[in-house]
């Protein structure tokens, strides 16, 4: 695994080894990014269900600020600690170890705002919705936020306002879901 463009192009991530998370392919992040961007001008992500940290990091190294991770696995939450300290990206990386209604809670707290998210929890939980509306409810997302959702395909979530469905990709068993918050 390893960043795919920006400034951080083509360096090596480490990959979570337990058979509790999945990592993105190259290709997908590739994809994605594509779809979302490809590049950011500043901004806050939140990589809620992180496993190794590939995705939010992509997005550090194509502009975004500032990165929090989030992930209750210790191994998971071990190999983004790594791969933040192998590309010196601490400064602008926080990462938790916790369960993903605390994380919410924390930031909600915070009173942080997001300009970018990344939703893709173990499959089967269904919880996409909730987050997302908890999200809204606590002023969490910054008007025209992008959150991607990677799930299931019978678990594709209802879009309704003020949420903004911009694109639905399936890919085998998953689905992408591209959506925007407009306050």
């Amino acid at each position: 695994m390893r960043v795919v463009a920006g400034k951080y192009r083509s360096r090596q991530l480490k990959s979570v080894d337990s058979h509790l998370t999945r990592s993105t392919t190259d290709k997908n992040k590739e994809n994605l990014f594509n779809m979302i961007g490809p590049y950011f001008d500043g901004g806050v992500c939140l990589d809620l269900f992180s496993g190794s940290g590939g995705l939010g990091i992509e997005a550090l190294s194509r502009g975004i600020d500032k990165l929090y991770c989030v992930d209750k696995q210790y191994k998971a939450f071990a190999t983004i600690k790594e791969n933040i300290k192998s590309l010196k990206i601490e400064d602008v990386t926080e990462v938790y170890k916790m369960d993903y209604q605390k994380a919410l809670q924390l930031f909600a707290q915070e009173n942080l705002k997001f300009d970018l998210v990344f939703l893709d929890p173990p499959y089967g939980m269904k919880i996409n919705q909730e987050i997302i509306q908890y999200m809204a409810h606590h002023h969490m997302l910054q008007n025209n936020c992008v959150i991607i959702i990677e799930d299931l395909i019978e678990e594709v979530i209802e879009i309704k306002t003020p949420f903004v469905l911009k694109k639905q990709q399936s890919y085998g068993i998953t689905t992408l879901q591209i959506i925007e918050y407009k306050e």
